[in-house]
């Protein structure tokens, strides 16, 4: 007899991601595979398959699963792919890249977070991913390439380090603007200093922490 969790897991694929078109059956298999429960605050347990965004701190929150699904399958993740996460939150959506790509470089700024997480994906049995505690959006300008980058929050611009650590043909996923207007976007990059930019879905996803859009200023 499956849980009650089991159950939950299974409903939130059935009825709330693949009638977002969300078909692909490696991605269907991981969100059906990988318990989110083990992920979620404990206190927002009966939450951990709601189509809802559960906080995890005062200014984070997790993504709803739909934007979960979707994004996993906008970005065609391979076996031997190099994901690079900015904001881990709670290792979730980590532990969903994993199951997909080759190895996983997450970096979460808050640093409760980053310890919870690391905790979990060890306690789940994750093992192809390494997480730091830094600023993801100012990360050193090292010449890593990653096949895959995923942004977990909003930001006002995409940092241009971001788009040229990408490989040829690599993907991007980023939700940018200011709420309650912001784009999901897919950026792949089709050369040394170009990018193809698909807008995806209209969505609202807290900002990263240092991703807030500017204030103009005005004279």
């Amino acid at each position: 007899m499956p849980s009650h969790l089991d159950q939950c897991r299974y409903n939130m694929v059935e009825q709330q991601v693949r009638p977002w078109d969300v078909l692909d059956d490696r991605v269907l298999d991981t969100l059906e595979t990988i318990p989110r429960d083990q992920y979620v605050p404990a206190k927002y347990l009966n939450l951990a398959y709601a189509d809802t965004a559960i906080p995890l701190n005062d200014s984070q929150c997790m993504m709803h699963p739909i934007i979960e699904g979707r994004l996993l399958q906008l970005l065609d993740i391979q076996p031997e792919d190099d994901v690079l996460e900015i904001g881990t939150g709670s290792g979730y959506l980590t532990a969903c890249l994993a199951n997909l790509a080759c190895h996983v470089e997450s970096v979460e700024i808050d640093e409760a977070l980053a310890k919870r997480a690391a905790q979990t994906l060890l306690e789940q049995g994750v093992f192809n991913t390494s997480l730091s505690c830094a600023d993801g959006l100012n990360l050193p300008d090292t010449n890593k390439k990653y096949n895959i980058i995923v942004l977990t929050g909003s930001v006002g611009e995409i940092p241009q380090a971001l788009k040229n650590a990408l490989t040829e043909n690599g993907k991007m996923f980023v939700v940018d603007g200011t709420a309650p207007v912001m784009t999901a976007h897919i950026l792949t990059r089709t050369g040394d200093n170009e990018w193809s930019d698909e807008r995806i879905f209209e969505t609202v996803l807290n900002p990263l922490v240092h991703g807030e859009q500017k204030p103009e200023f005005k004279f």
